[in-house]
């Protein structure tokens, strides 16, 4: 079964009210028809990721803004997770963090991050960089409208065994 993905929707992974807010302010001003969905914590957007209660019937959205230090998992283990489902591999993230650490980047591209970027201090190049961010990755990249859901990727692997049906 394939899971569609929503073309206008952005999934936002901010546990910090004031970054939400202005982050959300900013991307919804820039176009109005983007929808933002944000959760508070890792665990919480794995779950909104993955479908599960109480988000069985979310569709998924088109690109996931990821911080990294939150609350009970952090946004590494959101990426080490999501990434290694093959059929989520597609969905595009992009960690918006305060972190410039060489250690954090590594670490974040090694699990697939589409794109890093750190947040800037002055708030007019925090709104140039959603704006370009939001160009680029609502606007000029071209996404794939659906992903395989695991149930399927289960299936697929069960056909793959050797030994037939794991």
């Amino acid at each position: 079964m394939k899971l569609p993905i929503e073309p206008m929707h952005i999934l936002l992974v901010e546990d910090d009210e004031d970054h939400a807010e202005f982050i959300k302010r900013i991307l919804q001003r820039a176009d109005p028809q983007v929808t933002l969905i944000r959760v508070k914590d890792g665990a919480e957007a794995i779950s909104f990721i993955l479908q599960k209660s109480p988000y069985q019937n979310r569709r998924l959205p088109a690109l996931v803004i990821l911080d990294l230090k939150l609350p009970k998992k952090s946004g590494h283990e959101v990426l080490e997770e999501i990434k290694s489902h093959g059929s989520y591999k597609s969905i595009p993230f992009v960690v918006l963090t305060t972190s410039d650490a060489e250690v954090d980047k590594e670490r974040a591209y090694n699990h697939h991050v589409n794109s890093y970027l750190v947040k800037p201090m002055e708030a007019e190049l925090f709104k140039k960089m959603l704006r370009e961010l939001h160009l680029y990755w609502m606007n000029m990249n071209r996404p794939v409208s659906s992903v395989r859901s695991l149930d399927e990727s289960f299936e697929d692997l069960d056909e793959m065994s050797p030994r037939g049906p794991l």
